[in-house]
This record gives structure tokens, C-alpha cells and sequence, in this order.
């Protein structure tokens, strides 16, 4: 496929990619009260139980429109989810082998429930992480959270989970297109670690040790796909022809 012709395929994955989060953003807005009740509820259990003040502010008039939007925004990236990972996958069958599309929907296949399991391991894990943070306050003081601060702080917990989990499953599609051997991602290790620490460091909302919970999935789902496409300790996976060179 010619240079004009992958950038047209990429056009037109592009394009059904953002329809698909359009139209599930616009289920997420009818969604967005119910998921903030459920994100906010940490909040409130935490006052009552620790008998303490608690509260979460919007601090400018458009802060409940935008923090709606946002959520509306995320949830249609998860509920779509199903469409745009497959046009993902399906961006980089021309480049498979006719054996090795095959195995398209079987990537597909593991990559919508790891992805959907990592963000519901997010979702399980968020109230634990919130109580925890508000418990190292002092007592006798009150605790003001920003709404938009909050709101980001959660969402980009799931979502990060919910890559991370899905991480092995694109490395071994680069492995199958040739973009990444076998060989290649045993020695890129250390450059990966650093990677992997700058995404977790982005997708942090404030500098501080939270990151090292999404650190570990990250590096764990690269241990995984490793030992996928060296095959284990026999070279071979699942007898899936792996790329090594």
C-alpha cells in the first residue's frame, strides 16, 4: 500500500473512531449524573464514617458544565470501546500476512475485556484510593476537594488501568506486523521503563506517589506481552509464527 493510501486508511479509521466516541459521548451525557453520584460517594462516605467535613467545590460558573461534558466524553470513550479498538486492529491487517489475519478477532477479541476489565479493576479500586488520600488529613479539619481536580484524578484512573491492561495486546500485534521483534522489546527494556514512568507521570493529575499504582499494571502488562512474543521459554506461542528478528 502506497504512502497516499495508508494516510486515506488512516482518514477513514480516524473518522469511525470519532463517530463512535460522538455517539457514545452522547449516551454518556444521559449517564453523567449517575456516574458523578457513584464518583462523589467516596466523598460523602468518608465524612459520615470519619465523622468529618467533606465537601467537593466547582469554583467557576461553567465547572458543572464542563465536569458533565467530561464525564460524558470518557464514557463514551469506554462504551465505544468495542468499535474503535477493532478499528485500531483492523488499521494494521494490511500489513498481516493472510495466516496471520486470521487471528484479527481473536486480538480484538482479548483487547475489549481487558480493556474493560482494567477499567472496572479502576472503577473497584478508586473509593479505596480516595478514603486513603482524604485519611492522612488532620482531625479537626476540613477537607475542600476542587471538583474539576477530583473529577480528573478518578476518570484518568480508570482509563490508565484500562490501557494498561490492554498494553500486551498491542505489543504483540506490533510483533506480528514486524514493527516490533521479539529481540527488540528483550533489549528495550530499560528505554520502556522510562516510557511507561513518563506516561504514568502524565496521566497523574498531582507529582506524587499515586503514580506508582498505575506504574506497576504498566509494567506488568509489558513483563506479560514479552513473554508472549519470545514465546515463553520455547520460542513459540500458542503455534502463532512470532517475528524474532
Amino acid at each position: 500500500m502506497s504512502l497516499a493510501g495508508h494516510l486515506r486508511e488512516l482518514r477513514k479509521r480516524g473518522s469511525a473512531i470519532a463517530l463512535a466516541v460522538l455517539v457514545g459521548a452522547v449516551g454518556g451525557w444521559f449517564l453523567a449524573d449517575l456516574v458523578w453520584e457513584v464518583l462523589s460517594g467516596p466523598i460523602s462516605e468518608f465524612a459520615t464514617d470519619a465523622d468529618r467535613s467533606a465537601a467537593i467545590n466547582f469554583t467557576t460558573i461553567t465547572s458543572a458544565f464542563d465536569l458533565k461534558l467530561q464525564i460524558a466524553i470518557v464514557t463514551g470513550i469506554i462504551l465505544s470501546s468495542p468499535i474503535w479498538l477493532y478499528q485500531v486492529f483492523a488499521f494494521f491487517v494490511p500489513a498481516l500476512t493472510r495466516r496471520e489475519r486470521r487471528y484479527t478477532f481473536g486480538f480484538v477479541g482479548s483487547a475489549v475485556p481487558l480493556f474493560l476489565l482494567g477499567c472496572a479493576a479502576g472503577w473497584f479500586v478508586l473509593p479505596h484510593v480516595v478514603q486513603l488520600m482524604l485519611a492522612f488529613a488532620s482531625s479537626g479539619t476540613t477537607t475542600l476537594l476542587n471538583a474539576k481536580d477530583f473529577l480528573d484524578f478518578t476518570l484518568k484512573l480508570v482509563l490508565v488501568t484500562g490501557i494498561a491492561f490492554v498494553l500486551p495486546v498491542f505489543l504483540v500485534l506490533l510483533n506480528f506486523v514486524g514493527v516490533l521483534s521479539a529481540a527488540s522489546i528483550l533489549r528495550s527494556w530499560r528505554v520502556a521503563i522510562l516510557l511507561i514512568t513518563v506516561f504514568t507521570a502524565l496521566a497523574t493529575p498531582c507529582r506524587c506517589s499515586r503514580s506508582r499504582s498505575r506504574w506497576s499494571p504498566c509494567t506488568s502488562s509489558r513483563s506479560a506481552s514479552r513473554r508472549c512474543t519470545t514465546g515463553g521459554s520455547h520460542g513459540d506461542w500458542s503455534g502463532i509464527p512470532l517475528r524474532s528478528r
